[in-house]
């Protein structure tokens, strides 16, 4: 099973980047080029413990339907989003904030598996790996931008 970790310096409070990773606003902001969209359970503001979100989103040229549902919740230091329905096996994305000295280290343990057996196997090494691994960096990327400037206040006064 493919494991994807990384870590992000952001140069905000914890709380702030908390809640910019679960806020669906900033995740379509985020998703430019996959025509992502919330269609269904929280399809704005932020997600919390319990609640459950379904995207639709456009990779590698074909139309999917993902839905999540946040299975874990401790604010402001970690969530859990995991996959409940979609074109995966399965997916478990553990996302873990911890306050240092003047910046939040901000962690994604991103965990998937492809139907296919050996074919999903192969495809997860390939292409899946690098491609997800991307969007992820894109993600964390827009999250530490916009919580080190004032673009924060924009997404997080969106209906809460």
């Amino acid at each position: 099973m493919p494991n994807i970790e990384l870590q992000t310096i952001i140069h905000a409070p914890i709380e702030r980047c908390f809640d910019l990773a679960r806020s669906i606003d900033l995740h379509k902001l985020s998703t430019g080029g996959t025509n992502e969209e919330a269609i269904a359970g929280v399809t704005t503001g932020l997600i919390s413990g319990g609640e459950e979100v379904t995207w639709r989103a456009k990779h590698f040229g074909i139309t999917q339907t993902l839905s999540s549902r946040i299975t874990a919740f401790e604010r402001p230091y970690y969530f859990r989003d995991e996959m409940i329905k979609g074109a995966f096996k399965m997916i478990r994305h553990d996302h873990i904030f911890e306050e240092k000295q003047g910046y939040t280290l901000m962690s994604d343990k991103f965990r998937f598996e492809s139907p296919g057996w050996i074919f999903g196997d192969i495809f997860n090494t390939l292409v899946l790996k690098k491609y997800l691994g991307s969007l992820l960096k894109k993600r964390n990327n827009i999250i530490k931008q916009v919580a080190e400037t004032d673009q924060w206040k924009e997404i997080l006064t969106v209906r809460q």
